[in-house]
């Protein structure tokens, strides 16, 4: 099937053909049909498949103008950066048609984005926590939306906005479509779309768990974090072909450890996001990133769903992810729009479990590399690797009920105070042989 077959008008079909598309992908073609009917949706489909576009192109093919430009088309998504990546679709869709996109996150200052959305808005995409602050404000007026999207409602609920859709659901109109989409369909997203919902249509098209077919999947057994650092350093040096890298590691503090380390080798080729940088930091690593000027990005899972940048060569997962989905997430970032793509994995002895973990989750056994020759494995170990002493820690024995005492008892006989009343004129007639007077007016 092509776009073509698709009920779409001629200004989407124009976008479509000038961003290169000519066939949807399995999501996209399954929730189209679904969507136009006007039912609610809950798609199932990992990071990768192309849900962005699936359910856009319905949503804007049913946009009607309105000379009002307050909100018609609401997306909910998880972070900063993935609001910057759908307003950027929403704009190359809508190149040709009178559409205004505007984008709200947290992190910078309220007042601009919501003069912004005053200003006149169509679809507006935006971040749970800021989306709150603004219909509260009365920024936002909900009236209007005919249509919401939750994109990657799973990591939403996992980033802890459970409270923030709730308030947002119960503020917009109950007459609206509703579309959903998650990689996986835990009890919380049921749960969602039991309340929220209105008898949705379930469109499933390769589920979290399901390794994409143009991803080559490997991995190294290595010993501790600083071989991991030569081992990267050394595919680095070796494979031309890793053109664009993304690294992803389990914590802030390694993704600033293993920044500093490649540093000297690769100078201006790297750069490293987590949360802890500043949005403006976050967004310039991203574009130059995208733009090929980094060569390697570092980077937590905070945008394993909020990343989507094309010819990403090689996904390496310094870390294996505590969370066997997560694994789909980020190798999900190569190997996209019908490109192949290579996943690598370093796999230290404490990580055996996730990686039998996320082998389970994918029903596939991913074949184990023998370390390069020249390699040169470390004998340093980091503060997290170093072995720990445990000392025995012995509790003092608690005294019986019957041999404790009562909590009062009588002094000792020197420390009993016994009050008497002190004679002082006898006592100064013995010591001076008179009796002592005072001197004064009062005396003379």
């Amino acid at each position: 099937m092509t776009f073509d077959e698709l009920n779409l008008n001629k200004p989407l079909l124009n976008a479509l053909s000038d961003l290169g598309y000519t066939a949807p992908t399995t999501i996209q073609e399954r929730v189209f049909s679904v969507a136009m009917s006007g039912r609610d949706v809950c798609g199932i489909a990992q990071t990768g498949t192309g849900k962005t576009i699936a359910y856009l192109l319905p949503c804007l093919r049913l946009f009607q103008f309105s000379t009002s430009r307050i909100p018609q088309l609401l997306i909910i998504v998880p972070t900063r950066e993935l609001v910057v990546q759908v307003v950027e679709t929403v704009r190359a869709l809508t190149a040709n048609m009178n559409v205004l996109t505007v984008g709200v996150y947290g992190g910078v200052n309220l007042k601009p984005q919501a003069a912004e959305v005053q200003e006149g808005a169509d679809v507006l995409v935006a971040t749970p926590g800021r989306l709150v602050d603004l219909l509260m404000s009365g920024a936002v007026k909900s009236k209007a939306i005919k249509r919401l999207v939750i994109d990657e409602v799973d990591e939403m609920l996992n980033l802890g906005f459970r409270t923030q859709l709730k308030n947002i659901l119960d503020l917009l109109p109950p007459k609206r479509q509703n579309l959903l989409f998650s990689a996986t369909l835990t009890d919380e997203v049921s749960e969602l779309m039991d309340t929220f919902f209105t008898n949705p249509v379930r469109v499933e098209a390769a589920p979290a768990g399901t390794p994409l077919e143009s991803i080559d999947q490997r991995l190294y057994r290595v010993p501790n974090f600083y071989t991991k650092v030569n081992l990267l350093n050394l595919l680095l040096r070796r494979d031309a072909e890793m053109t664009k890298v993304l690294v992803f590691v389990a914590t802030k503090q390694l993704a600033n450890q293993l920044y500093d380390e490649l540093t000297p080798d690769f100078g201006e080729q790297i750069g490293v996001i987590h949360s802890n940088k500043a949005q403006n930091q976050r967004f310039d690593a991203v574009n130059q990133f995208k733009a090929g000027t980094y060569r390697i990005l570092i980077a937590t899972d905070i945008i394993a769903r909020g990343l989507d940048v094309a010819e990403v060569s090689h996904v390496i997962n310094f870390d294996l992810p505590d969370v066997p989905e997560n694994y789909i997430h980020r190798i999900g970032r190569t190997g996209r729009a019908d490109r192949t793509g290579m996943a690598i994995s370093f796999v230290t002895e404490r990580e055996i479990e996730q990686q039998k973990a996320i082998e389970e989750l994918m029903k596939y056994e991913v074949p184990m590399l023998p370390l390069p020759d020249n390699l040169v494995i470390s004998d340093e170990l980091t503060e997290d690797e170093q072995p720990k002493i445990h000392m025995k820690i012995i509790e003092p024995k608690a005294p019986k009920r019957e041999d404790v005492g009562p909590a009062f008892h009588e002094k000792a006989a020197k420390n009993q105070k016994v009050n008497v009343r002190r004679d002082h004129a006898a006592e100064k007639m013995l010591k001076y042989g008179r009796p002592i007077k005072r001197s004064g007016k009062n005396n003379k």
